[in-house]
């Protein structure tokens, strides 16, 4: 079992996870649906499954190209820790939970399930013909919050799908400038990644202009619906986390890119999270005191 989460990096999960809670809450005090503890644990099945799914595929699909980066040929697979077969089966079994799950949620959401599995198997395979690598695999994480109202409520909606955006474009700028770690080998292997493209200071601007447009799809449900204090600090906090590890990598250093990866990031999100958790509780409690509505 610990191989096969090193495998998976299940803690790779807290970037998207805590906005498909957000996703869910959302729906639960927006709407007339009611809070359900088994749709919640099916959301979050399904985020497993999800998240196993792509990673043992992107583990499965690039072990040739793992085995022979510097970086990354002590994964798994290169490794000799699990076999390509164990990784491709632990693959399909993922894929197919999430189907049989979602099956017992609603109709949508199991219409919908091959399409996510879609779109988040084939980030896999994007970097061997387009640089916008990174925007696909900023759309299969920007599932997680339409995905979890979708549990819910099983109809689409406008709110769910900023903070959709607002993933996308999070995800994408954070996933380029972990890529500004492979420009050279991504060159030399014919690889395409934004940093291999653009080079590291380009690569830098538009991971900064994305999280620009990541911060204004946080900021943007403000006005259309009723917030709190706390969605207001949530956004502070989100933003400046955001500058943050903008500010931990440069063109000609790139030391820190681990920590402004995941360390910062999964800060970012896990207290995000929190903070609209409790803007959701005052606002279901009617404290007139904390509310600040802007409802246009």
């Amino acid at each position: 079992m610990k191989k096969y989460f090193s495998l998976v990096l299940f803690a790779h999960t807290i970037f998207a996870l805590p906005f498909a809670v957000i996703g869910f809450f959302l729906a639960v005090t927006t709407t007339e649906n009611h809070f359900n503890w088994v749709k919640l644990v099916m959301m979050l099945l399904c985020m497993v499954f999800a998240r196993n799914s792509a990673m043992a595929f992107n583990r499965y699909l690039d072990r040739d190209i793992d085995a022979i980066n510097p970086r990354t040929k002590q994964r798994d697979i290169p490794a000799g820790r699990i076999s390509a077969s164990s990784a491709l089966t632990f693959t399909i079994i993922n894929c197919l939970l999430l189907v049989i799950t979602t099956f017992f949620i609603n109709r949508l959401c199991f219409y919908l399930s091959p399409v996510a599995l879609l779109v988040v198997l084939c980030y896999s395979a994007t970097k061997r013909f387009t640089a916008l690598c990174h925007l696909v695999l900023g759309l299969g994480l920007s599932l997680a919050p339409i995905g979890a109202y979708l549990v819910v409520t099983g109809s689409f909606a406008l709110l769910p799908i900023f903070y959709s955006l607002a993933v996308l474009c999070w995800v994408s700028g954070f996933d380029i400038i972990y890529a500004l770690q492979d420009e050279d080998f991504d060159r030399g292997q014919q690889l395409h990644s934004i940093p291999a493209w653009l080079g590291k200071e380009n690569a830098l601007n538009l991971s900064t202009m994305l999280h620009v447009l990541s911060a204004a799809f946080i900021i943007a449900p403000i006005f259309f619906t009723a917030v709190s204090w706390p969605y207001y600090a949530g956004i502070a906090f989100f933003c400046a986390m955001l500058i943050y590890q903008h500010k931990l990598v440069k063109p000609n250093d790139l030391s820190r890119v681990n920590f402004a990866f995941m360390t910062t990031n999964g800060i970012a999100s896990v207290v995000f999270a929190a903070f609209f958790l409790l803007d959701r509780f005052l606002i279901l409690h009617g404290n007139a005191s904390f509310d600040i509505n802007i409802h246009l």
